[in-house]
């Protein structure tokens, strides 16, 4: 019987093999007098497999339909390669071909392709080097982060993506509308997509003591930065009996767990981006992994921007209350601290209603963490677990009691200190691979204008 194995499983092996079977797409065919090599790829590694392929062993016509972008089968013996390139080949013994490709109308030719060309077709995009590897490192992290709080006593939990509820109190939603009816609803009430699974997720910390959910979330936010999209996934653990303090410790550990395991499983991958886009992307990493987070709080935050602003002449001036932007979360890491910052404690008036209020009245026990070339990939804070001041903080922000009354109610019934926080999943790819813009660090991205797929 013969053995089928992925591309990365065959260039592993330390021993020739008879009789094997490989499937994959032609990346690359070179002809030399009665022989084609052709190099194959299934997506499982950045590597491909050279094929040699004998003209006798082929009717023409299918040979003339192995080109650029087709999908073959191929079966033969692995041995060791001549060539200086690879370590192995296949010398075919059969080969069939599955799919053809048109080689005048298939869209990856043997060039270098904008990021831009290829988000126009973004089906065909992960056959490319560079987003094959990031969809690899994508799938490892995310594989990580589950095996971080399972080791760790956390129960994952599945939130609403359809809700009544605007978490952030932004009004930022996207609102559902049953179609060809204008007043009659699905539902009793207004349904929106959600902004986060976090309310749902404090309640059932209330309860298994320690959640998180990993799930898509929306902002019908109006926006076209290079790091904004309508449609992203986020991490969001909630702890019960974990402070602000407990909270930062919990999330720095966090980021440096699946950064090292990532650095080490998918380390082919990350070398491609220090190659080709960014040459201190391993150094960067690694420092994530070993160095402490520097933890400051916002007032001392906006005094180092302050004193900065005349030298780095910031588009934004820093003002205590003011929202800490972009550039500034740039300078905090790169040029200030040279790594990731922790910035906490910042003005109540910023801060959504479930935020703890601190004892000066004026700031809550909220966090960010800020990482170089990225910015804010967490946010989070203790939440407000006193029945009283969560009342008064929703009054003040003209929110509708009534509708929040079952969150409410677990501040009435045993009340706890807890906390929370979201890393969002897709600027955190972009930091692993030294992505600029979250278009490509996210499959089929959803953007304002733009719904292909």
């Amino acid at each position: 019987m013969k053995q089928k194995q992925t591309v990365r499983e065959i260039l592993k092996q330390d021993r020739e093999i008879l009789d094997l079977e490989v499937c994959g797409w032609v990346r690359t065919r070179r002809d030399s007098k009665g022989f084609s090599f052709v190099e194959i790829n299934d997506g499982s590694c950045l590597q491909n497999l050279q094929l040699v392929i004998d003209h006798t062993r082929l009717d023409k016509n299918q040979l003339k339909k192995i080109t650029l972008g087709s999908s073959i089968k191929a079966v033969g013996d692995l041995v060791l390669s001549i060539g200086s390139k690879q370590k192995w080949e296949l010398q075919c013994k059969k080969v069939y071909l599955l799919g053809e490709a048109d080689p005048e109308k298939y869209p990856l030719q043997k060039k270098r392709h904008s990021d831009e060309f290829l988000r126009k077709i973004a089906h065909l995009r992960v056959r490319t080097n560079k987003y094959s590897a990031i969809n690899r490192i994508r799938s490892k992290a995310a594989f990580f982060i589950h095996k971080f709080f399972q080791e760790r006593d956390f129960h994952y939990i599945h939130t609403p993506i359809i809700t009544s509820s605007d978490c952030e109190g932004a009004g930022e939603l996207f609102q559902l509308i049953k179609r060809g009816e204008k007043e009659t609803k699905f539902f009793s009430k207004n349904a929106y997509l959600t902004v986060s699974g976090q309310l749902a997720a404090e309640a059932l910390c209330m309860g298994l003591g320690r959640v998180y959910t990993f799930g898509p979330t929306f902002r019908a936010e109006d926006s076209n930065t290079p790091r904004h999209a309508a449609e992203f996934w986020m991490v969001e653990p909630e702890m019960a009996f974990f402070d602000l303090n407990d909270n930062i410790d919990l999330a720095e550990e966090f980021i440096k767990f699946v950064t090292k395991n990532v650095l080490e499983t998918c380390r082919e991958d990350i070398e491609l981006f220090r190659r080709f886009v960014d040459k201190e992307l391993i150094g960067r990493l690694e420092k994530v992994v070993k160095d402490p987070f520097v933890r400051i709080e916002y007032s001392e935050a906006i005094e180092i921007l302050k004193s900065a602003h005349k030298k780095e002449n910031f588009e934004f001036e820093p003002i205590w209350g003011d929202d800490i932007h972009t550039e500034h979360e740039k300078y905090l890491c790169e040029k200030q601290f040279k790594g990731p910052v922790v910035v906490y404690n910042y003005p109540r008036t910023l801060k959504p209603f479930y935020m703890r209020v601190n004892d000066d009245n004026n700031t809550v026990a909220a966090m960010d963490i800020l990482l170089p070339k990225v910015g804010e990939v967490v946010g989070g804070s203790q939440r407000e677990e006193r029945l009283n001041v969560l009342i008064e903080n929703m009054q003040k922000k003209n929110m509708d009691i009534e509708e929040y009354e079952w969150y409410i109610d677990l501040r009435r019934y045993g009340s706890v200190v807890h906390s929370g926080f979201g890393l969002g999943f897709d600027r955190f790819v972009m930091f692993l691979c030294a992505v600029s813009n979250i278009r490509d660090a996210i499959p089929f991205p959803r953007t304002p204008g733009t719904l292909s797929y």
